[in-house]
């Protein structure tokens, strides 16, 4: 089980901006250093970009890694009318790469900030230099299969915890069962200090409301990522892990044979928050992914 305590893992907030995108939403990212070639990492529905600073650590020999909170997420602001449209997450994308003037960086994404990254290549192929995607969320149905209501996900998402007395008891309940038990310790760590916003009656609150994750993963199968993959001008990784209940042999292949240009990876031990469970792995897969490149 899962036993440190807060604050042994504790991480300094780096650099900090803010760029806005298209609608008007103010989207934060988060400098996490290194030198070399500019990389973009976007992270999964439900977190935000500091959950990348572990990974980012080992990627800083070869890589100056930016990450970003998606709209909805950590600092970042909520689009009008909560309009959740998985479109909305490849604008972020581009306002960021625009806005921080960051060329062709590469793109390092997990579930749906890989989705995130695969949009905003697609409106504007050749944005990137390569893209990595660990288990980006996307259906393989041509036209879109439409706003899902009676998404277990939404649905798991609306019962969620959201406030607790202090940072210590969310990182205690959080460490104590999975999901995110799984996670790295210095991984869960960052996501308690930088997801938790700070109330007045001196309790904390998921700065990522359950509502709003809710309406996200009500989107997840509206989106046209499937059918304009053939838009994509880079190498894209799709990379996997071989103990997810959420990809298989056959989606990773479908999507392989979308693209016109794409390798498959499967990562030993891994599940679906593979990213955030094993940093170190990931990042060495990242790297070796990117070397024809670096």
């Amino acid at each position: 089980m899962w036993s440190c305590r807060w604050p042994f893992f504790s991480v300094a907030s780096p650099v900090v901006s803010s760029v806005i995108a298209p609608d008007g939403v103010e989207i934060v990212v988060h400098d996490l250093g290194g030198r070399g070639e500019p990389a973009l990492l976007a992270h999964a529905t439900g977190f935000h970009g500091l959950v990348w600073e572990p990974l980012a650590r080992h990627l800083a020999a070869s890589l100056r890694c930016t990450a970003f909170d998606g709209r909805g997420h950590g600092n970042s602001g909520v689009p009008p009318r909560e309009d959740f449209d998985w479109s909305g997450f490849g604008r972020d994308v581009l306002a960021v790469v625009e806005g921080l003037d960051l060329g062709r960086p590469f793109g390092v994404g997990h579930s749906s900030g890989s989705t995130a990254l695969l949009l905003a290549e697609q409106a504007r192929p050749g944005l990137f230099r390569a893209i990595y995607c660990f288990e980006p969320v996307i259906v393989p149905a041509d036209p879109p299969l439409g706003r899902d209501t009676e998404s277990w996900l939404a649905a798991g998402a609306r019962r969620r915890r959201e406030a607790f007395a202090s940072r210590d008891e969310a990182l205690s309940s959080y460490g104590s069962k999975l999901p995110l038990s799984g996670l790295d310790p210095a991984v869960l760590s960052a996501y308690v200090q930088h997801g938790f916003e700070d109330l007045d009656d001196g309790t904390v609150r998921l700065k990522c409301r359950r509502e709003a994750e809710a309406l996200i993963n009500e989107m997840a199968t509206a989106h046209d990522c499937f059918a304009q993959l053939s838009q994509a001008r880079c190498p894209v990784t799709l990379a996997y892990g071989a103990a997810s209940e959420a990809f298989n042999p056959a989606l990773v292949g479908a999507l392989r044979d979308a693209l016109p240009t794409a390798t498959t990876e499967v990562m030993a031990g891994l599940g679906h928050l593979g990213p955030l469970e094993d940093p170190r792995a990931v990042a060495a897969s990242v790297l070796a992914a990117f070397s024809p490149s670096l």
